[in-house]
This record gives C-alpha cells, structure tokens and sequence, in this order.
C-alpha cells in the first residue's frame, strides 16, 4: 500500500488565505467557491445573527446546551445527578455542548488566544518557518488532504502534537511571540486534565466504570494535538467556508471559540445551528471515536465553519484522542442481541490516514466503517 507516498508533500503550491484576505481582493479566486448545495445562506455583512441553513430553516434562536461543570463536584446529590443528566442528554440529542465553570483559568485562556493571535499577526516569513507537510500536518499549514485540485477553505491553521510526550516536538513550536511555548505547555496541562474528567462524565452516563472510556483510550497514553484556526476576513462569505462540513475523527474537542465573533455552526436535523459561544466556554464535542465505543449511543455530529467580510476570526481546536494503536470496538457491555456491534475493530491510526488522504466530507468516514449486516 504506497499511502505513504501519497502523503509526502502537497500536490500543489501553497497559498496563504490570509495573504489573499490581506491583499484587499474583492472577489475570492475559483478555488475557494463552494457548489451551491454547500454555501452557508449568510448577510455578506454580519453572519452573527442572520444564518439560515441550506434546508431553508432558520438557525437564530437555537443554542447548543450550557453545562456548569462544577455541578459533577457537588455534595447535593440532586445537583450532581442534574448535571450529569444534562450532560447525557446534550451527548445524546446534540453530540456537542458548551461547559462553564470547567476549572480552567480564565486569565490561562485569554492568554492562549492571545499568543496565537499574535503569531497569526507576524510577518508571513517568520511563519514560513513553520511550514508544514502532509508527512505530519504539524506546523503552519492552509490545507486539509492531498487531493489535487480540491475545493479549498477559507483558513490558515497551525497544528501541533502535545501528546504522547515522545511526538511533542518543540521545534514544530512556534518561537514566537516569545512566551508562546510556555503558554501552550500550561494550557495542554488544564485542557488534558479537563478532558480526563469529562471522560469519566461520559463513561458513568453510559452506565459504564468511571474509568473505561480512559482505559479504553490507553489510560495514561493517549494522543492530544492542538489547531489552532485562523479564518481571515472573506470579501465574500456566502460562497465560502472556512471549515467544510465534517466530524472530528478523534476522541473528543475541547474548542477555545473567539466569544466576540461567532462562525462554528453545528448540524441539528436538518438545520445549521449557529453556536453562540458563553464566554470562558470550552465547546465540547464528540468524535467519531467515542461514536464507535458506545456503539452510536453517542454520535458525532457534523459541524462546519462560516467565515464573515468585516472580522477575522480564531479558535482553539484540542484534540482528545485515543492512542494511536489500540484497536477500538464498540463496549461489550453495550453490545446487545437488540443493539449488535455496529463497527469493527480499527485503530485510531488506520482511521485517520482515511480523513488525511480525502479531506472533510460530512458523516461519510465513521458511517463507511459500520459492519456489513
């Protein structure tokens, strides 16, 4: 199998988004433009509030739900069995949910947004530096998969690996602005703590031991990378995205939003939902991951990224994921003569070369790997 060969180096010469953004053009370049059945119905102005799905319903009212995590600590009973419950039914019903009061400094996560946006802001040459390939994705980088000739979005990324210790590269780190490094070391340290308690969250809803979605993950050995999202201003937003329709292949996404600009929106039915981000929220969602280990009791949902013509817009995307060799297979104990296994065994590792050869496209991967019945 020459996958590997595939992945070598991109097809074809890299444009910087944000270069394009900043050269004042008008009208975005053919490679950019969505078919229609894709573009997001939004005011060319202002898609705070204006965002209709492509289905024709209205997404202005709806919000995905707000948990206070502080609730899973509490001495009262009734309050800890709430909020779990609120959790549950926010994995069942949504796939995606925002928690408040996550033990997370605030201070911590304005910092973190305020390093990248920094680096974002740097002279081009300075971020060539950190170019990155398809061998690893790590680095600066404008594009997902190697397909030549791709529809692209609307966005400048940087990727990095923060776990397992022995992918932690800091030469792939940015050196600038100077604290960056400190900042992202400390901020992996409280999102990964938080992941491993929503994990727990999710294992007990699930009528599972506190510990098996972690030890199923690997226990102490799983994988988390950081993106980091740059999506400059677009002269024209209704044609574009700056994140195609997907879900996230890993474990689970804790998303640092920009709270002054909103762009993520979730699919609900058959509506787009805009998420309107609580500030200081971490935006948590499922992967495709933990759909396969509850046996699509949990579901990942599809989301996408619109982008706007008067600001541009930054997120923090961390991935908490398996490691990248355990074979992951529905819970035993959630497999029934009613509910059979819906997937095979396969490793996070064989899952994600899947995604980085195709790109983004919808539902279309974790649905391809149901068992034949």
């Amino acid at each position: 199998m020459n996958n590997n060969n595939m992945l070598q180096e991109w097809p074809e010469t890299i444009v910087r988004v944000q270069s394009l953004s900043d050269s004042g053009l008008t009208s975005i370049p053919d490679r950019y433009v969505k078919p229609p059945n894709e573009r997001p119905s939004v005011d060319g102005n202002d898609n705070d509030e204006s965002t209709t799905s492509q289905y024709g319903a209205s997404s202005n009212d709806a919000n995905i739900p707000v948990v206070d995590l502080s609730g899973v600590d509490s001495e009262d009973g009734s309050v800890r069995a709430e909020t779990l419950r609120r959790v549950s039914e926010a994995c069942r019903e949504w796939g995606f949910f925002q928690v408040v009061n996550h033990g997370v400094s605030h201070e911590l996560m304005d910092r973190a947004l305020g390093v990248w946006r920094e680096f974002f802001h740097l002279p081009i040459e300075t971020k060539q530096l950190y170019a990155n390939s398809p061998r690893t994705y790590e680095g600066y980088g404008s594009r997902l998969g190697v397909q030549k000739g791709a529809i692209l979005d609307w966005s400048d990324y940087y990727f990095l690996h923060y776990l397992p210790s022995n992918l932690k590269d800091y030469n792939k780190w940015p050196h600038l602005p100077t604290n960056c490094r400190k900042v992202i070391e400390e901020y992996g340290r409280e999102v990964v703590k938080l992941g491993g308690r929503l994990l727990k969250v999710f294992s007990v809803n699930l009528g599972l031991e506190e510990g098996f979605l972690q030890n199923a993950f690997g226990g102490e050995e799983i994988g988390a990378c950081l993106r980091v999202n740059y999506y400059p201003k677009c002269p024209q937003p209704e044609l574009a995205l700056g994140l195609s329709s997907h879900s996230d292949p890993g474990g689970m996404t804790l998303l640092l939003p920009d709270d002054q600009v909103t762009g993520l929106q979730v699919r609900k039915d058959a509506s787009w939902i805009t998420v309107k981000p609580a500030p200081h929220a971490f935006i948590v969602n499922i992967g495709d991951q933990i759909q396969v280990l509850s046996n699509a009791i949990y579901k990942s949902v599809e989301h996408r990224v619109v982008v706007n013509s008067g600001k541009e817009r930054l997120s923090m995307a961390f991935f908490y994921n398996p490691k990248s060799d355990i074979p992951l297979e529905p819970a035993k104990e959630l497999v029934t003569p009613d509910q059979p296994a819906l997937y095979t065994p396969m490793t996070f590792d064989e899952y994600r070369l899947f995604i980085r050869l195709r790109g983004p496209r919808g539902k279309s991967q974790v649905e391809s790997l149901k068992s034949p019945r």
